[in-house]
């Protein structure tokens, strides 16, 4: 998560808001998850930790999976967060300590809310297809949410539409007047846009709203930056449209949220306040405390990791650091 990334130089767009940092491309970096899966994470980064509160972004595949076992991530806790699951090919069961056993397919969007803490775990099934390809994302919480009950939600149908060459999912939020049936607690948008042929689009956007966009597959050009799987392309605030080039069958995903200011501790699976509280996470996890037990998964769960040997200190969505 600390791994400091080269940027480019940052670049004003026109018309945006005197606040506005203007559009910078983030490159993501190589992260191992489980035994069998690496994942391209585009946040957090130094530079940049958040967009909204978007906090976390994984974004994993296309790998080929036909003679492996795929996702193999045993159980493991969370804190203050929700994570979001979104997938383009494969099939992932999820599994939780509140007793959900649920496929999630391509199409089809997983949302768990931790609160004050929830147990799962991610396993392909035995018979599963070929590809795997898709994103996981978290949202810190606000209060008091954070500290409450935990919570799933599947959610096999999603506003759909199509606007010109691109066809738009809705994640989460809401954009031209579609509402998702996603519950989260701050506002966000999350949006899935699939070029069936080469496309140029305008999209209204809220200017109070911060927002990035990725590469899912596929190529566009943003802003005037090249966007390609691999990097986050950080949007800024103060925008109310953008246009978009996208080559045919690229599949792009538009993040946004309002700017959360409250510095964070992320540290392993746990997303908190201070450094007192994630300990308090980590020791209750190791003690078999307050996670509960994932349902119809006997794999050990996951060790936390030491403690590291400094205070753990919290950030602020652009990076800075917080007693």
């Amino acid at each position: 998560m600390e791994r400091i990334e080269s940027l480019p130089a940052q670049t004003r767009p026109a018309g945006a808001a005197p606040t506005d940092p203007g559009s910078v491309l983030l490159p993501g970096h190589d992260v191992p998850l489980g035994r069998y899966t690496t994942v391209r994470r585009l946040l957090p980064q130094r530079q940049r930790r958040m967009v909204g509160a978007w906090c976390f972004v994984d974004h994993f595949g296309p790998d080929d999976v036909a003679d492996r076992p795929g996702m193999e991530v045993p159980p493991h806790p969370h804190t203050g967060l929700q994570t979001v699951t979104w997938l383009l090919d494969g099939e992932i069961v999820h599994r939780d300590s509140l007793g959900n056993v649920q496929p999630i397919r391509p199409g089809q969007l997983n949302v768990m809310t931790s609160g004050h803490g929830i147990a799962h775990s991610e396993r392909s099934p035995a018979a599963h297809p070929p590809v795997m390809h898709g994103v996981q994302l978290w949202v810190a919480l606000p209060d008091p949410v954070r500290a409450g009950a935990a919570d799933f939600a599947h959610h096999a149908e999603l506003p759909r539409w199509r606007d010109g060459e691109l066809d738009v999912t809705l994640l989460v939020g809401e954009l031209v007047g579609e509402a998702s049936p996603a519950v989260v607690h701050t506002p966000l948008l999350g949006a899935q846009l699939t070029a069936r042929g080469p496309a140029r689009v305008t999209l209204p956007l809220r200017p109070d709203f911060e927002y990035g966009l990725l590469a899912l597959s596929g190529a566009a050009e943003v802003d005037g930056s090249a966007l390609t799987p691999g990097g986050l392309l950080y949007l800024g605030v103060g925008r109310d449209r953008l246009e978009v080039a996208a080559d045919a069958d690229s599949r792009l995903m538009l993040l946004g949220g309002e700017p959360f200011d409250e510095p964070l501790v992320m540290w392993w699976n746990f997303v908190g306040r201070s450094h007192e509280e994630v300990a308090a996470a980590r020791a209750d996890w190791m003690a078999g405390r307050r996670f509960g037990t994932v349902a119809d998964d006997a794999a050990p769960p996951l060790a936390a990791p030491e403690m590291p040997t400094t205070r753990l200190k919290g950030r602020d969505r652009r990076g800075g650091l917080h007693g």
